[in-house]
């Protein structure tokens, strides 16, 4: 089906801001280590996560586009209270902890322009991203900040000038195992693949096509932006593992602070121009994503609790809703205002949230063949064998993280 302009206009920018807004905390701090360790061994595990990430996105946002509803209120209508409860309590809690994580990656950002250190930035940080979502809309907030988020491919014009062996990154994305050190490599995996398949984004989606009024004349808008934008935003999560394998491996650096990472980025840029790059991405893309988490959470809640939401209604018209991503960017403010470390609060959430992805997925294979909300739109034997495919990847993953974090320190 052609495309008409006004689409080709939201495809181009969906695309755009999907680039801007792919990298956060989590992909930096997973590729960062992977790179540093296992040079460009993990690559295809990035490879597999943007597969998965891809058709659970088009699948969110194409029921939100058939349907009118976001996936919450499919999974509380269709799968009833109980679930929705079990579910949400999982989910808010690693959703919480990854918004610690992203704010304070962007303290930390703070802390290597100004030498203040990160915990004190952090209640500012809270308080400009509440007074963003206080005054702001929705897309506003999503394509806003995403467009800065650009500023990130300054990894990728890294990697082109530190001219990496082509035919050692080709074989990255040929699954291997880690050597002498086979428990670490898969944890380093698991931490990957939770911070690509977080279930907060899937929601946030859909709830954005809701809020956006997607129809059904939006589903080849849909797949263009999940399917280009989220495999283009991959290639710069692939671009810090490079940067990280040929900067830091051949001098045995293990990345254990975030401050280490800037370092990729002066050698491959210059001294100041890599430095403040890197202080800006880190930034920029660590607010996008702390905004996307903080809206991802009242989402959860307000839709499967009947609540009015809806981040282009004024505060007043959505009290509960508001107040709802009020106390969780406070409770994400803490643990950074405590000194907990932002680095390895991260690499833990990451692997948190790959323990609840199982509960997160499998719901995607009821609603997406469920013939009441999407007619013949429901999903094809594709999309359903990535679903049950990432289902059971999520199940492996929920069995050997903890094992693997233990055994691999």
């Amino acid at each position: 089906m052609a495309l008409k302009p006004k689409q080709l206009v939201e495809v181009a920018l969906g695309v755009l801001t999907s680039i801007g807004g792919y990298l956060d905390v989590g992909a930096i701090a997973t590729s960062s280590q992977a790179g540093a360790e296992f040079g460009f061994r993990h690559l295809w595990v990035i490879g597999l996560g943007t597969l998965a990430v891809v058709f659970l996105l088009e699948m969110s946002g194409r029921f939100a586009a058939v349907s009118r509803h976001t996936i919450r209120e499919g999974m509380r209508e269709r799968l009833g209270f109980s679930f929705f409860v079990t579910t949400c309590s999982a989910e808010v809690v690693v959703d919480v902890l990854i918004l610690a994580s992203e704010i304070g990656g962007i303290s930390l950002a703070l802390q290597l322009v100004t030498g203040v250190p990160a915990r004190w930035w952090a209640v500012p940080v809270g308080l400009f991203a509440w007074l963003l979502l206080w005054k702001g809309t929705f897309g506003v907030l999503e394509k806003g900040v995403a467009l800065l988020g650009l500023v990130t491919l300054a990894f990728v014009v890294a990697v082109v000038r530190l001219h990496p062996a082509v035919g050692e990154v080709a074989r990255g994305f040929i699954p291997g195992g880690g050597g002498g050190d086979a428990a670490h490599y898969w944890f380093v995996a698991v931490s990957i693949l939770g911070a690509l398949i977080s279930p907060y984004l899937f929601y946030f989606y859909s709830a954005g096509a809701v809020e956006d009024g997607w129809g059904k004349d939006h589903i080849a808008t849909n797949r263009m932006v999940a399917g280009v934008g989220m495999t283009f935003g991959s290639v710069v999560a692939c671009s810090v593992l490079i940067v990280a394998a040929v900067v830091f491996l051949p001098r045995g650096i293990h990345v254990d602070q975030y401050e280490q990472v800037a370092l990729g980025l002066t050698s491959a840029l210059g001294g100041s121009w890599g430095f403040y790059l890197f202080a800006a991405s880190l930034g920029i893309a660590c607010l996008g994503a702390a905004l996307e988490v903080s809206l991802a959470i009242p989402y959860v809640l307000a839709q499967g609790l009947g609540w009015v939401w809806g981040e282009n209604k004024k505060p007043s018209a959505a009290p509960r809703f508001a107040i709802t991503y009020t106390i969780a960017i406070v409770l994400g403010v803490v643990p950074i205002l405590l000194g907990v470390d932002p680095l390895k609060l991260t690499v833990f959430s990451m692997a948190l949230t790959a323990v609840f992805l199982p509960l997160a997925i499998f719901p995607f294979l009821v609603l997406m063949n469920d013939e009441r909300y999407l007619g013949e739109h429901r999903n094809g034997r594709l999309s359903n064998f990535v679903v049950i495919a990432s289902v059971c990847i999520a199940f492996v993953l929920a069995l050997v993280t903890i094992p693997l974090e233990i055994m691999g320190g």
